[in-house]
């Protein structure tokens, strides 16, 4: 692991030579997308705006949003990959698409050029994380479609790190694996992170968790359990090493990444990426330490671009400089939720971000299922958890969880203990939290 010697002067910078950076770099993207981009030429037109005639950034609110149903629908309508591209197709040589958490996947693309781009990007996150050639990093997960950890695995070799694939394997193959490379950095989802000590304690033969003493950080992405604090402490006890998040989407790329020097905040990569905060409702910006919409403008990935991008994510911005030294907006707590998750159950409005937070500070808990049922004009909130094999008073922690729930959100949750294994284990994104009819 590096010191923090490293940061580039522009990430460190005064708030006006970023701006003036963003603004160089936002007139070359709008100008190029103008020419070579039919979905946006089609966007400035409908609504009379010529990007050659803007003063940015002040004038970036007169540009239209853009939405994931857009996309999707201009995906549709001009199969499969829509007008939003600024290259002939021959170009591209890169495909992902969307985890569909939320709805129908987009299909993506990019050229070597905005490949290139977004391995630069995580380079940052590296940086930040205090990784670099002499590190060795262990990806526990099959690659897919899904963009991933497939741009930092492709940044790790480029930085020189030792990047070691460990796809097509089951916990217990990765587990011995990292116990015989001993990697220092894993690279994965929160969810993961738990489940590899989970079968690891399980696990007879590495039962003493010797695994985890090579280990030094975890860079944890794909949901928001890096930045929920009980989460967070889970992993860290467990592992005995740092948490490091980050995040970012298929669509835009690599947004944000967890400095070392300041535990459970994240900063946004601005010298990549315009980012706004803006109230969901007004779309107006919102002040410090207000929470509002993340609305992301990528810089550099000028063949498949997306302007003033609704990303639907809830942060807060802070106000205070972060000690890291870096200059780029701070995200206190990360990235607080998102605004298709909120549900209202019996008067309170329910983030699945603050179920996990009650739910992971309870150690028995292993594994937990979230289910929101209709009744009648009401919606109920009910809770599965699995717990620890070794707990011999199994009520006494459903009758805990039930007081927590009371005192954190206000609200009367049953709650059923289910058998060992019963519940469903994950690699990549997680999915617990469910709203049924």
């Amino acid at each position: 692991m590096a010191d923090a010697t490293n940061i580039p002067a522009i990430e460190k910078s005064t708030r006006d030579t970023l701006v003036r950076h963003q603004a160089k770099r936002l007139n070359e993207l709008l100008k190029f997308v103008k020419e070579n981009n039919a979905f946006y030429s089609k966007k400035f037109s409908r609504v009379k705006v010529d990007p050659n005639e803007l003063n940015l950034p002040q004038d970036l609110e007169t540009l239209p949003f853009t939405t994931k149903n857009e996309l999707i629908v201009d995906q549709e309508s001009t199969p499969p990959w829509g007008t939003a591209l600024s290259e002939p197709l021959k170009q591209f040589t890169r495909y992902s698409q969307t985890s569909s958490t939320t709805g129908r996947p987009l299909k993506w693309l990019d050229t070597s050029e905005s490949w290139q781009w977004m391995l630069d990007c995580w380079k940052a996150v590296y940086r930040a994380a205090r990784v670099n050639s002499e590190d060795r990093i262990f990806f526990p997960f099959s690659f897919g479609p899904f963009l991933g950890f497939w741009t930092a695995f492709e940044a790790g070799i480029q930085i020189g790190a030792h990047c070691i694939p460990a796809g097509g394997m089951t916990s217990q193959t990765r587990l011995t694996l990292i116990k015989n490379i001993r990697p220092t950095v894993i690279c994965c989802t929160p969810t993961y992170a738990l489940r590899l000590l989970e079968v690891a304690r399980q696990d007879p033969d590495i039962q003493d968790l010797d695994v985890t003493k090579s280990v030094q950080a975890l860079i944890v992405a794909g949901e928001p359990g890096g930045s929920i604090s009980s989460t967070r402490a889970r992993i860290e006890e467990g592992w005995k090493a740092r948490v490091i998040d980050h995040h970012g989407m298929t669509e835009v790329g690599p947004i944000s990444f967890e400095c070392w020097e300041n535990p459970g905040n994240i900063h946004l990569n601005e010298c990549e990426f315009i980012c706004e905060i803006l109230d969901p409702k007004t779309l107006k910006p919102v002040s410090k330490d207000a929470q509002g919409e993340l609305v992301i403008t990528n810089l550099g990935r000028k063949a498949s671009p997306l302007i003033r991008y609704r990303s639907g994510d809830l942060v807060v911005a802070s106000a205070q400089p972060c000690p890291c030294g870096r200059t780029l907006t701070l995200l206190k707590g990360g990235i607080r939720s998102r605004i298709d998750d909120m549900v209202y159950v019996n008067g309170v409005n329910i983030y699945p971000a603050a179920v996990e937070t009650v739910l992971r500070a309870i150690d028995e808990i292993v594994e937990y299922r979230a289910t929101v049922r209709t009744r009648g004009t009401l919606r109920v909130l009910s809770v599965e958890i699995e717990l620890n094999k070794s707990i011999e008073n199994s009520e006494k922690v459903a009758q805990r969880t039930k007081v927590d729930f009371q005192n954190s959100l206000g609200l009367k949750v049953p709650v059923t203990i289910v058998p060992a294994g019963a519940l469903p284990r994950y690699e990549m994104k997680a999915r617990r939290f469910f709203v049924v009819p």
